[in-house]
């Protein structure tokens, strides 16, 4: 065990990290400074005398510039770190490995379904198009909530997935594009049994254009219905609740069953992050990718703008220069999109990001982008799209912890991990999510909305390898019909929060 009081992450670091909180006059002997202020867990202290305007590096990499002189043993953060701009060298596909797979294949407990995908969980799903039908879709998930599935055991749950947009906005903008490909991604996705998408009848998101947009069509098991056409919210109500009998005898015919581990794809998620997160959880998950990706599976990271200043780690892993410069037009985008709409991308972190001992959002996205691991990129999608590729890939959302899952379980994940180190309160669904927590102390105060604690590895009890290996094991548990933590407290169905990245008017 390391009883050291810091953490220094990289020899070329202008930093270290307090494992605890350390008064001011502490001698820290293997660093050979005294500290100056008091500083809290999870915080910077200068290892060096740094001048204003200096780079300031973590993990070996940018993190900010000195915005006054820093004195050795000083505490590092909002007070005197600040953004800047730095030339990044995208290094196009110069990290990019070829992938060996691993010899034996892992299986896990699956569902496999008729067009051959595999499925994690059984739901039948119904999804609003529009907020006007919120209700109604609460109200049909109610009815199966107090009448229960005890005569169709294999049936995991009736999950509505209310909304709060779906009118006010262009037939044609790209928000509608968007919010298309959302809705037909949930209402295609295979731990859905079966589908009833409700409407009011008169919104801007038409349900008949969104299918006809993505190729689909109603059948046994994919209904809907519009609260207008069906004579009102009452009998909408009756009629959602009978397509459902009608789906349930044949959603109830499935059964888990041995399959590779190639067939999961899993999303890649941090939300209240705090330092420890690029620490332990980041790094362990990025293990856990690793090993999964080895087995042929998939794993997406999303949050484009919470991997802002780091994108160059990730373009020079892409396998083609063309998949890198997808990337970086992605971040060029949300470079215009601050612009345009008077905001900046340092507005990340968040309150609680910074009470953890982050600073600037170049040092947030590169412990973010640790949950990816090491292995090459292979695709880079706009929200919402279909992930088809093998390997790690990445999925252009927003950083609002919601609408990013969103994003990715509408592009075909079947499972969810995510980091956090301040306690966030988050579930999915259809897709199961694993809560990481960053930190012991989070680990015993906040127990049951966390599922494994990575704390153990800044406290020197394990290493990344060892808490990556539990993840990957949990992975599989979890993609085998294990209940997570977030399940068990019912959440996931208020989660549901598509992108509206447009003029709501």
């Amino acid at each position: 065990m390391n009883h050291s009081p810091v953490l220094r992450l990289n020899p070329a670091d202008d930093v270290v990290i307090a494992r605890q909180d350390i008064p001011a006059g502490t001698w820290l002997e293997a660093e050979g400074l005294e500290t100056r202020n008091l500083i809290p867990a999870g915080h910077k202290i200068a290892l060096r005398d740094i001048a204003a305007g200096s780079v300031v590096k973590r993990y070996g990499q940018i993190i900010g510039f000195a915005t006054c002189d820093i004195r050795q043993g000083e505490h590092i953060h909002v007070h005197n770190l600040g953004m800047g701009d730095f030339e990044r060298d995208y290094a196009w596909g110069e990290g990019s490995l070829p992938l060996k797979l691993d010899a034996h294949q892992d299986t896990f407990m699956g569902i496999r379904r008729a067009d051959g995908r595999v499925a994690t969980r059984n739901f039948i799903g119904v999804l609003s198009s529009v907020n006007c039908s919120a209700t109604v879709v609460r109200a049909i998930e109610d009815h199966f909530r107090a009448r229960g599935l005890s005569d169709f055991p294999n049936v995991d749950g009736i999950v509505a997935l209310p909304q709060s947009f779906g009118c006010a906005f262009g037939s044609d903008s790209e928000m509608m594009k968007v919010m298309r490909r959302t809705i037909a991604g949930y209402a295609t996705h295979v731990n859905f049994a079966g589908i009833v998408i409700v409407g009011l009848g008169c919104e801007s998101f038409q349900i008949q254009d969104m299918m006809n947009a993505h190729g689909l069509s109603e059948g046994p098991m994919l209904k809907c219905l519009t609260i207008q056409e069906s004579g009102g919210t009452r009998k909408a109500i009756e009629k959602g609740i009978s397509f459902i009998l009608g789906m349930l005898p044949e959603a109830n015919r499935v059964k888990r069953e041995p399959v590779p581990v190639s067939e999961i794809i899993l999303a890649l998620e941090c939300g209240g992050s705090d330092s420890y997160s690029g620490i332990s959880a980041n790094p362990a998950l990025g293990y856990a990718v690793d090993r999964l990706v080895r087995q042929g599976g998939t794993a997406i990271l999303s949050e484009t703008s919470e991997i802002y200043g780091a994108e160059h780690l990730l373009t020079r892993r892409a396998i083609s220069r063309e998949v890198g410069e997808k990337l970086v037009r992605r971040i060029k985008w949300w470079e215009d999109y601050c612009e345009r709409t008077g905001s900046e991308m340092n507005n990340n972190p968040s309150v609680g990001n910074k009470a953890g001992g982050l600073t600037t959002v170049l040092e947030k996205s590169l412990g973010g982008i640790a949950k990816a691991g090491t292995t090459s990129l292979m695709e880079v999608y706009e929200y919402a799209e279909p992930v088809t590729a093998k390997g790690f890939v990445f999925m252009d959302t927003p950083g609002y912890d919601p609408m990013a899952v969103t994003g990715q379980v509408a592009g075909g994940a079947n499972l969810l991990c995510f980091t956090t180190g301040r306690g966030s309160a988050f579930g999915s669904k259809p897709t199961p999510c694993l809560k990481l927590a960053t930190n012991n102390a989070l680990w015993h105060r906040q127990q049951d909305d966390m599922d494994l604690n990575c704390g153990t590895i800044v406290e020197g009890e394990e290493t990344i390898e060892q808490v990556g290996e539990r993840i990957y094991q949990r992975i599989i548990d979890m993609a085998s019909g294990a209940r997570t933590r977030s399940e068990e407290l019912g959440y996931g169905s208020q989660e549901f929060v598509p992108w509206t990245m447009g003029s709501i008017m």
